[in-house]
């Protein structure tokens, strides 16, 4: 299939209303019907601010962070919507992507798997 990647850029403590940003990023994907996400914590970035942010061992709240969503055109645009609708600060890439499954999931074995505790049946 061809879309979109989105990539979003933020921090671990900045919070939008209860949740941080990582939280309703994630929750309002889920309510748009987009099916995964990928949560990437980064060790150190600087912003489009020019502020260098990094992740300290005591001290996790300002550990730059990035949400990456591979969605279709229509979902890009609703959560893009969605976003620009409650306000949120947060930087974003919107690239153009190719993407698919490939293999088997395994989901089309019927088969039990193995445990130590009980024989498999035949």
């Amino acid at each position: 299939m061809n879309g979109y990647q989105l990539t979003f850029y933020t921090e671990q403590n900045r919070r939008h209303g209860h949740r941080t940003v990582i939280e309703w990023l994630l929750h309002e994907a889920k309510q748009l019907g987009i099916h995964g996400a990928t949560v990437i914590n980064c060790a150190e970035g600087t912003g489009h601010a020019g502020a260098h942010h990094a992740a300290h061992i005591l001290r996790l709240e300002d550990q730059p962070v990035q949400i990456i969503l591979a969605v279709t055109e229509d979902e890009a645009d609703r959560m893009l919507d969605a976003i620009k609708t409650e306000h949120i600060h947060v930087f974003y890439t919107r690239s153009p992507v190719e993407y698919g499954l490939l293999g088997d999931d395994g989901h089309g074995d019927t088969r039990k798997h193995f445990s130590l505790f009980h024989r498999r049946p035949h």
